[in-house]
């Protein structure tokens, strides 16, 4: 914990400790669990329910709120009738006592999604997420929220143009920089060019919207077996959007070849919608996934490629707080010719 200035001394504090029930002298020990690019994650055991919690501390982020850990919060507190997200029991987004918001929720057990194992228990997790009603009070603009409490989420109006939008701010890092390949950087534009053209043919969203997560990566699934209880965590990026965008992000090769090396088969993401619309056991509309699917699929593959630009240029700069070496390398596989190219055969 020494990592993060003034935290050991965040934790002993009395405002802490009373809201999570923790008596002043108690001497819990609070352990790494895993971090991501803006948040670094502890467990500890309470010394009076002795549950798993987990400590979250939010070093930035990646939409531009200053309260982020509060955003985050309140996504957690609308899923929590789902009983697929960790419950949260704290928030402090103030930094007023330390540099970087803080929440502590519940510890959830499993390991990381299989996808050659586990596609139809993501769809019953992901239908549950989807149904599960957003209150009026906790539905935003679209606009972002700039100092003051972020309780509403955010909606934007037309989703695929909001990810190419996020695209064109992230992938400005790369094009500036001088670490930045002139082909790469001309092969990126062409595919934003050919993804902005197709939007362009679509209007604005006017279906079912719910809480959406958008960055929905193997590892944030916690999955247990069928007839078990299965998660899904990291709420970072939370959206009032299409759940089609959900799906889109789940099933893109970007998101399947992080951490697993895996590119799903068109019959085998035929089959996991088919097993999502099933588990949505009408409890919302599912027309039209299928069409929807034909448009967020190549839009995340370029949101997970200008990201990857991005945080490439950001992982050298001197001084970063959080640094994983595996994410590095699997920057530098996205952005190789081999990978661009696929992505542009495949797509466009």
């Amino acid at each position: 914990m020494d990592r993060i200035e003034g935290l050991r001394e965040y934790i002993k504090m009395p405002e802490y400790r009373e809201a999570l029930g923790i008596p002043a002298g108690a001497g819990e020990l609070y352990q790494p669990l895993a971090q991501g690019e803006y948040n670094i994650n502890y467990w500890f055991v309470h010394p009076v329910t002795a549950k798993k919690l987990v400590l979250r501390v939010n070093t930035g982020s990646q939409m531009h709120l200053d309260r982020q850990i509060e955003y985050e919060h309140n996504a957690l507190k609308i899923l929590e009738p789902s009983g697929r997200t960790p419950k949260p029991l704290y928030v402090d987004g103030s930094r007023k006592h330390l540099n970087y918001g803080v929440m502590v929720m519940e510890y959830l057990e499993g390991h990381a999604l299989d996808y050659r194992k586990d596609l139809t228990l993501a769809a019953h997790c992901l239908a549950d997420i989807h149904s599960t009603p957003v209150p009026d009070t906790y539905i935003g603009s679209g606009e972002r929220i700039s100092g003051t409490k972020e309780s509403g989420l955010l909606q934007p109006e037309n989703p695929l143009q909001a990810i190419l939008d996020e695209c064109r701010e992230m992938v400005q890092t790369y094009y500036q920089s001088d670490l930045g390949e002139i082909q790469k950087k001309k092969q990126i534009e062409r595919l934003l060019l050919a993804g902005q053209k197709r939007v362009d043919a679509v209007g604005d969203y006017t279906g079912y919207r719910c809480c959406i997560n958008t960055e929905l990566n193997s590892g944030n699934f916690l999955i247990n077996g069928a007839g078990k209880p299965n998660y899904l965590v990291d709420w970072e990026k939370p959206l009032y959007g299409d759940p089609v965008q959900d799906l889109g992000h789940f099933l893109a090769p970007t998101t399947t070849f992080w951490k697993t090396d895996v590119i799903l088969s068109e019959e085998e993401m035929s089959d996991f919608v088919m097993q999502y619309k099933k588990a949505a056991d009408g409890r919302f509309d599912v027309a039209g996934i299928e069409e929807r699917l034909r448009l967020f699929v190549p839009i995340t593959c370029l949101r997970g490629i200008t990201w990857c630009a991005m945080a490439w240029v950001q992982y050298q700069e001197p001084g970063r707080l959080i640094r994983n070496e595996e994410t590095f390398r699997k920057m530098e596989d996205y952005l190789s010719r081999e990978f661009l190219d696929m992505i542009e055969t495949r797509y466009y």
